[in-house]
């Protein structure tokens, strides 16, 4: 019965391709910005230069959120993805020209630099749009009593997708160039695109279809911070993301620190992602369930423990394996948040609640790699990770002390609930 539960999510075929969608994009994604990672670092050769491709997303995908989370809530889910889809597609290909020597050979470096951070920008807006939208899409393509099982699988697909995405990138720089891996980037955009025609439009199920914008964005901020399940997952991963940013100096590490060149860069940039993935699949098995706040908590302290040993390390192993653990513990991490957002949140909120969730977490990655840049300017590379290493694991503590309520909190009632309203 248990291994049927493991795989009940995957039972149904628009999941299925679902998952699929997921991967192209998440894999060209994640290829995308390891590759404008180590062409800005070799143009500039500083590590305030990888904060600044951070900041360039941020921007957008935090001033836009609320906003597309609104839009998402009013929308029908497959036609929005299709046009986040095309978005990317188009700054992709916008990133395989600037990166092409034979068009931009008569170009200085701070020109490349502004096309680059300007096409960074604008993806920034197609990514708040994204994320609420694959959120929302997810909940109606499967029942509610398989939620933490989709939960698990759709983060498994991210990881594996973010595993591949950073490996590959590594080692067709090497192999091909800056050029055409933005090139296969492209490619693959477009292969999630097709992918998605073979999902159903979904209904809209929104009982405030025309609400007033700015009425809809209080509610969906209310939700979140009166929720306090929520608000206790999002915020405390937030602080781990923010101040855990080690991989956005990885090409520092790599270049000057380790000096392991582009394939070693591939590796310490996918060790995590490996981590995360063996994790997850091994979730879907011993679901997080039960006691899930604990779990939380201590997932993001185990995070925060592996970067400061990766910080500390100067041997190319250690930092790989440091890497690794990183990913075991935020692969857990992710699936008890998954699991947290999709049960206590309403189908007609998701999109607003998941734009706050972006504004908290997803963006957080970019902020992170900013500070981590900034940081890295500031006292040095390593002192930096360091730092961030031992923000986390304080975040951490005092949250555990701090809020009880979250430490007890525990999903298995409440699936047990949806399990019963089913068999009824």
């Amino acid at each position: 019965m248990k291994q049927n539960q493991a795989f009940s999510a995957l039972q149904y075929r628009e999941f299925n391709i679902f998952l699929l969608v997921r991967f192209a994009m998440v894999f060209a994604w994640t290829m995308q910005f390891v590759v404008i990672e180590w062409e800005v670092y070799s143009l500039t050769k500083n590590p305030f230069s990888l904060g600044m491709i951070g900041l360039m997303e941020v921007i957008p995908a935090v001033t836009m959120a609320l906003f597309a989370g609104h839009v998402v809530d009013q929308s029908e889910k497959k036609v929005l993805l299709q046009k986040c889809i095309l978005g990317f597609s188009v700054i992709s290909l916008g990133l395989f020209l600037i990166t092409w020597d034979t068009l931009v050979s008569g170009w200085d470096q701070q020109t490349i630099l502004l096309c680059v951070y300007t096409l960074v920008f604008l993806g920034g807006f197609v990514r708040s749009f994204l994320g609420p939208t694959i959120f929302s899409l997810l909940a109606l393509i499967v029942p509610k009593k398989v939620y933490p099982n989709a939960a698990t699988w759709s983060s498994s697909v991210w990881q594996a997708s973010a595993v591949l995405g950073p490996a590959l990138a590594g080692f067709t720089i090497h192999w091909i160039g800056v050029h055409w891996s933005m090139c296969l980037i492209v490619g693959f955009s477009i292969l999630g695109f097709v992918t998605l025609q073979f999902i159903k439009p979904k209904p809209i199920l929104n009982p405030k279809i025309g609400e007033p914008v700015f009425d809809s964005l209080k509610e969906g901020v209310r939700f979140v911070f009166n929720t306090k399940a929520i608000l206790g997952a999002i915020s405390l991963d937030m602080i781990a993301v923010l101040f855990g940013g080690a991989v956005a100096l990885l090409p520092v590490f790599a270049q000057d620190i380790l000096k392991v060149g582009s394939e070693g860069f591939g590796i310490l940039r996918a060790a995590p992602a490996v981590g995360a993935l063996i994790t997850m699949l091994f979730t879907a098995f011993i679901p997080l369930s039960r006691n899930a706040g604990l779990k939380l908590l201590l997932a993001v302290f185990g995070f925060g423990l592996s970067i400061l040993i990766f910080g500390l390390s100067t041997n190319f192993y250690i930092s790989v394996f440091a890497l690794f653990l990183s990913g075991v513990t935020d692969g857990v991490s992710m699936v008890v948040r998954q699991t947290i957002l999709q049960l206590k949140t309403p189908d007609h909120m998701r999109g607003r609640v998941a734009s706050v969730n972006s504004i908290f977490v997803g963006s957080s990655n970019e902020l992170g790699a900013f500070e981590s840049g900034l940081t890295a300017k500031l006292m040095g590379t390593a002192r930096a990770v360091i730092f961030g290493g031992s923000m986390t694991l304080l975040t951490v503590i005092g949250m555990a002390i701090g809020s009880p309520s979250f430490r007890r909190l525990d999903l298995q009632k409440e699936l047990d609930e949806h399990e019963n309203d089913t068999a009824l």
